[in-house]
């Protein structure tokens, strides 16, 4: 799951977890009250409505997501069995339960009995089990389908490589797809051999093989004797590439930018994420995404047709321009845009080459003869970007991130870190693009947009979206 489908789900967990214990209350309330046949929500909300009775159910709320939180009920749970967190909800119930007759007990609300508390922790108990269960079957119902799946390479063919590889391909409600195994040497044991499992590479031959697939996770399941100079690089390469990194041993890696500790069929794994988006903020940035996308979807409509009907007349070809693009982890996408350039663009790259304009491998000419009389207002105004909103829709693009780049522009990056920028959803608009456009050297741009991930926030995407408006409205030259 792609980091912003998990977030959304672990918000609605968090919210669904609060609601469990909100209604548990209130029902357990209008038992202990004789009401439970007349219970309502407005008859609850209007309990005894005091400043101390808010201020109770205010510290409750906070403690209640506190502790569930603490107990590690809203991490990915991929890697652990359904009885970890079946102990782990029963923990988080039962410590919530206490402070809640602790907090009930400062605050004097005289109905929180310890019988009340020993039906309301059975009751929150039962409610978010069932809750979890079933989360857990509709996940590994889809993950079993080829949905929802992280695509993974293990370092290392010792027996406990193997081992991880037979519980990824027993268990494929895991949600993991195995790429291969990468090691040392071409030239394995004989034992390995036998295990039918492919070698993807050497650890030499490693960089260019992530350069060039899928690779959402890397498993390190070496002996710590094994950690020497090309592991560590394998490990930073993955971090500059945004590729999530689980280590099957107590080395550390070398400066994760977020990690935690998590358990795997008895062995820790330390987790290295690269990157700054996560918590609420990612939710309500995509939440954004797909509001405004519709809204500016009905806004522009007549726009849409106007243009469409402007491009069918004064030029020969489809309407939209279609092109391979590479987003989210390396994964490849069909970018739209209004097409305003000839029928036979493509073909023509080659022989215009030569008067590329921008530093680095990406290609842009100021007075591109491929662009159509059309093309050019479209491209000054910037309406030929709009098609884009359907690439947010889809979940492949955000308003605001990264420009996603060509496959034949992506292809000459030469230094790894200028491959992290691909660790977030690639965006119609960014930092360098309010920031000079075309005059900015490539070099630049790519640190804009290192420097949009690391520092990102809800605030700057609003920064960048505003001067995108007035940059447009300004009639500026489009990148």
């Amino acid at each position: 799951m792609i980091p912003i489908r998990r977030q959304i789900l672990i918000r609605a967990f968090k919210l669904f977890d609060l609601a469990i214990m909100a209604i548990s209350f209130t029902l357990i309330y209008g038992a202990v009250s004789n009401q439970i046949g007349t219970i309502s929500i407005g008859r609850f909300l209007s309990m005894q409505v005091r400043v101390q009775a808010f201020i109770f159910f205010l510290c409750f709320f906070l403690v209640w997501h506190i502790t569930f939180s603490t107990f590690g009920l809203y991490r990915s749970r991929r890697l652990s069995s359904r009885w970890s967190e079946i102990i782990d909800i029963f923990k988080a119930c039962s410590v919530g339960s206490l402070l809640l007759f602790i907090i009930a007990s400062l605050f004097k609300i005289d109905m929180v009995t310890p019988i009340f508390i020993a039906v309301f922790w059975a009751l929150t108990n039962i409610i978010t089990i069932i809750s979890r269960i079933m989360l857990r079957l509709g996940l590994g119902w889809i993950r079993t389908r080829g949905r929802n799946l992280r695509h993974v390479a293990i370092l290392g063919t010792n027996q406990k490589a193997v081992q991880f590889a037979q519980i990824i391909k027993t268990r494929p409600g895991l949600g993991y797809c195995l790429l291969g195994f990468v090691d040392k040497a071409l030239a394995v044991s004989e034992e390995f051999q036998k295990t039918g499992y492919p070698i993807l590479c050497d650890f030499n031959s490693f960089p260019s093989f992530a350069r060039d697939h899928v690779v959402d996770e890397v498993w390190i399941v070496l002996p710590l004797d094994s950690f020497d100079l090309q592991v560590s690089e394998i490990v930073i390469l993955c971090q500059k590439l945004g590729i999530i990194i689980r280590s099957f041993s107590s080395t550390l890696s070398p400066k994760p930018v977020h990690s935690k500790i998590e358990n795997f069929d008895g062995d820790f794994v330390i987790t290295s994420y690269p990157g700054a988006m996560d918590g609420w903020p990612i939710l309500i940035k995509r939440s954004l995404d797909i509001s405004l996308s519709v809204v500016l979807f009905i806004l522009f409509s007549p726009l849409f047709l106007i243009t469409t009907l402007l491009i069918k007349i004064t030029s020969h070809g489809p309407v939209f321009f279609k092109q391979d693009r590479v987003g989210l982890n390396r994964r490849r996408f069909n970018m739209y845009k209004f097409r305003t350039m000839t029928n036979d663009a493509e073909q023509r790259l080659i022989e215009l080459e030569h008067l590329n304009e921008v530093s680095g491998p990406v290609f842009k000419i100021k007075d591109d003869p491929r662009v159509t009389p059309v093309g050019k207002f479209l491209r000054k105004t910037s309406i030929d970007e709009l098609p884009q909103l359907i690439n947010v829709l889809k979940g492949e693009m955000s308003l605001v991130g990264p420009r996603p780049l060509p496959v034949r522009d992506y292809k000459g990056f030469y230094q790894d870190w200028h491959r992290r920028r691909l660790s977030v959803l690639p965006g119609i608009t960014c930092l360098w693009q309010v920031q000079g456009r075309n005059s900015i050297p490539f070099e630049k741009w790519m640190e804009l947009d290192l420097q949009y991930i690391d520092q990102w926030s809800l605030w700057l995407d609003f920064k960048i979206l505003l001067k995108t408006i007035l940059a447009v409205f300004r009639v500026s030259e489009a990148a």
